[in-house]
């Protein structure tokens, strides 16, 4: 891969003079895609906070540091590997390497720092279980995921998914250093999200994807297949997210929250999936299951740190 040249860049992207307008700090930050670092940070965070046992503070933090800088480095990777795909796309083409303010060389060593750096300091810190997880997930993100599946498979999203539901196995082992049923459960729950929760946002940006050459789901399959798709993911979440509680690793608290969050996730993915026509409302519906599908993921797994601690503090049976 070359770096970007200026006269190639976007307009928006050049000084008066046509030269490159500089990398900043800005630019890094927006390589680690702190949007969805967000939701990694906080499964993670949950996942350390659920698990059984306990961990110095200092040490959770460090845990938590090097699982948000692994997927940061994760999505610069990434972001390097599809500059040009990003350039042609609506939704990512004011990133800083579409934009024209970063060579693409700066994005690849950055990626590769922040990834070997976060592995190396958990192995360390914490534990190699946990660091040789989280070099698995980086990998899985940029080269399982971004290389071979995403250009090559309409089920990219759905084996890619697993890419982001380690983050609350991983804060779980660096807690109790190793791998039990409730963990996993976690990860499951996370790779059978999301599914429903991307293709959502296909559904409504599937022209970029098909002008991309991306063969998402919507493009290659069709809407109507990708709709029915969503609904039998949303029906399998939702006895899913309850079977902590159906094994007894949580209280009722957690599954109460399980079963009304994933009954109003399999409604909204009802009216999705047995939608024929767009009805002159344009993409309310799918608008509106991607935005709840995020609150959904945040709530299930605050609710699972609220019943761990409920249960310490014996304020449920």
């Amino acid at each position: 891969m070359t770096p970007v040249q200026p006269e190639a860049l976007p307009p928006q992207a050049l000084t008066p003079q046509g030269l490159a307008m500089p990398t900043d700090w800005r630019d890094f930050f927006a390589l680690t895609k702190p949007g969805v670092m967000r939701l990694v940070i906080f499964t993670a965070v949950c996942g350390m906070l659920a698990a059984p046992g306990s961990i110095h503070p200092v040490l959770g933090f460090t845990a938590i540091l090097c699982i948000a800088v692994g997927a940061g480095g994760a999505a610069a990777l990434n972001q390097w590997w599809e500059a040009d795909i990003d350039a042609v796309m609506k939704r990512t083409a004011r990133r800083p390497l579409p934009g024209g303010r970063m060579e693409r060389e700066s994005a690849r060593d950055f990626g590769f720092a922040l990834s070997g750096g976060s592995v190396m300091v958990m192995g360390i810190a914490i534990g190699w279980l946990a660091a040789g997880i989280l070099a698995f997930s980086i990998f899985y993100y940029s080269w399982i995921y971004t290389v071979w599946l995403k250009p090559r498979t309409p089920q990219n999203i759905v084996i890619g998914g697993g890419a982001g539901a380690f983050p609350p196995l991983i804060g779980w082992i660096a807690v109790t250093g190793d791998i039990t049923l409730m963990p996993v459960l976690l990860f499951l729950i996370i790779f059978m999200w999301t599914p429903p929760h991307f293709w959502a946002l296909a559904l409504f940006v599937q022209i970029d994807y098909s002008k991309a050459g991306i063969p998402m789901m919507p493009v290659v399959a069709g809407e109507k297949s990708t709709r029915w798709q969503i609904l039998a993911y949303a029906a399998a979440l939702l006895p899913l997210s309850m079977t902590p509680w159906f094994i007894g690793a949580t209280g009722w608290i957690y599954g109460l929250a399980a079963f009304v969050l994933g009954s109003v996730f399999l409604w909204l993915s009802i009216k999705v999936g047995l939608r024929t026509s767009l009805s002159g409302d344009g993409m309310k519906p799918e608008k509106r299951l991607f935005a709840y599908s995020i609150f959904y993921l945040f709530i299930l797994f605050a609710m699972l740190v609220v019943d761990r601690y409920a249960t310490i503090f014996g304020w449920q049976a």
